[in-house]
């Protein structure tokens, strides 16, 4: 006797399979990074990024305009920062005229309803690379809390509706929730890089903005690829603390985490598909060895099956256009 239930009758047709279909990506999903660098009338290219670039703030606005006639309604922004406005402080980064300041006052004028997003760490404003002040080869946790916490507030000052905390210190939620409460800012939200991995994913991002550590490497305050509970308890801290939303990061390597913490935690999660992954499959895609959007579309709809309510990804772009 044939069954009587058959699974593949919601399988024959394109038309079934859109109409049951679980999982589905579209532009809202999606948080765009940017980086940003000075001078003017400045698109440049990122070696190891394919089709990624720097802008400079004149072009950062009109690639602002554009990511939201695509229904692209967020992003996330990245500095590179001058070696001569380098130090093991920090000082840059409060800088009220600072590049950053100024990158989130100009996606403001350019597009006020666009939401911004922005990086408080201190790598790229470090002379060493790392997300901390250093004393012999040491990551200051409570000092560098300090000045995130003080650079959060500047960020809130420039228009920023997000301040994005991607340095893994102990601690650093609660100090930059008192600080933004304290100044007024309680409608400034918070998304914690919560599960932060210690990845070999990231070198083409450390290229973007020059952001390499200049010893060691970041073990000591990134966690570490074997652990998984850990991340549940890293997440809860954050969201005790007042975060808002949570990070993910690296992503496909991740998708473990991102269910762990979406079956334990009910708060919005952002996994972040990493510069590396973008790298590995431009890099195979131009050898033949892979299709593009095929790939990038499973990836994407994994990250999102997996759990993730927002995809910070290189991708955007590019998967709107597929969209039509």
């Amino acid at each position: 006797m044939y069954p009587l239930r058959r699974n593949r009758r919601l399988r024959q047709s394109q038309a079934i399979r859109h109409l049951v279909r679980e999982t589905i990506i579209t532009p809202s999903d999606f948080l765009v990074p940017l980086f940003v660098v000075e001078g003017k009338g400045v698109k440049e290219a990122i070696p190891s990024m394919p089709n990624y670039y720097r802008y400079s703030l004149d072009v950062l606005a009109k690639e602002v305009k554009e990511l939201w006639h695509m229904g692209l309604c967020g992003v996330l922004v990245f500095v590179k920062v001058p070696e001569a406005l380098k130090d093991n402080a920090g000082t840059e980064a409060l800088n009220p005229k600072g590049l950053m300041q100024r990158a989130v006052k100009t996606i403001k004028d350019a597009c006020p309803d666009m939401l911004v997003m922005t990086d408080v760490a201190l790598d790229p404003y470090s002379s060493y690379g790392h997300d901390g002040i250093v004393e012999d080869q040491k990551i200051l946790n409570d000092e560098t809390v300090e000045v995130l916490a003080e650079m959060a507030l500047s960020h809130a000052e420039a228009g920023a509706d997000f301040v994005a905390p991607s340095d893994m210190m102990d601690g650093r939620i609660l100090s930059i929730r008192e600080a933004l409460e304290e100044a007024g800012y309680t409608d400034t939200g918070i998304m914690s890089y919560s599960a932060k991995y210690a990845s070999a994913f990231y070198g083409p991002f450390r290229d973007a903005l020059d952001s390499a550590p200049g010893f060691g490497d970041k073990t000591s305050y990134q966690m570490d690829p074997a652990n998984r509970f850990e991340a549940v308890e890293e997440a809860q801290a954050d969201v005790d603390e007042g975060a808002d939303i949570i990070m993910v990061k690296p992503g496909i390597c991740y998708l473990d985490i991102v269910r762990e913490i979406k079956n334990e935690i009910d708060v919005p999660i952002a996994v972040y598909q990493v510069s590396g992954e973008y790298a590995m499959v431009k890099a195979a895609a131009e050898k033949g060895w892979l299709d593009h959007d095929a790939v990038m579309m499973e990836q994407l709809l994994a990250i999102k099956r997996a759990g993730a309510n927002i995809i910070a990804s290189y991708f955007a772009k590019d998967v709107v256009k597929l969209m039509g």
